[in-house]
């Protein structure tokens, strides 16, 4: 299975989810993270929790989902926080699209500790999210059967 995680910035929440997908879910799932006007940086405190976590962050960067038009992939997963009011933007492609609201650990202001317990419990987030995936993406469906199984997962 491949998975397309976009974001506005592709800085954050969509690099924590490409690098763990690809950590957690080995060979199972192949995924990729962009954004529709990337920042062109992957956000410090991203890598440093990442690595923190044990993620491997060799090869994250920012970039445009205009560089994935061949990647062609099963799944697209926005992760913005609709509940902080952010726009997500739209996928236009064959590929099922799911919405993984997560809080924005970069926005977080407060003490180093804040905002290291907001990356960790991104993180975490995600890492559940992409272990509930797993058994889905060892599934051969139709895009209407996968669509399906993910909105079973409660991933929508």
């Amino acid at each position: 299975m491949k998975i397309l995680y976009i974001c506005t910035h592709n800085r954050c929440r969509s690099i924590l989810s490409e690098a763990i997908t690809n950590h957690v879910a080995g060979d199972k799932i192949t995924a990729r993270s962009a954004g529709s006007q990337p920042s062109g940086v992957v956000h410090p405190l991203s890598l440093q929790y990442l690595t923190e976590a044990g993620v491997p962050t060799e090869g994250l960067t920012s970039q445009s989902w205009d560089e994935f038009e061949s990647f062609e992939p099963d799944v697209v997963v926005t992760v913005c926080d609709s509940a902080a009011s952010e726009s997500c933007p739209v996928w236009f492609g064959k590929s099922v699209k799911v919405h993984w609201g997560l809080s924005d650990p970069s926005k977080v202001e407060g003490s180093d500790e804040q905002k290291a317990a907001a990356f960790r419990a991104c993180i975490s987030e995600i890492t559940e999210r992409v272990n509930k995936l797993l058994p889905v993406a060892e599934l051969s469906t139709s895009p209407a059967e996968l669509k399906t199984a993910l909105a079973a997962l409660g991933a929508q």
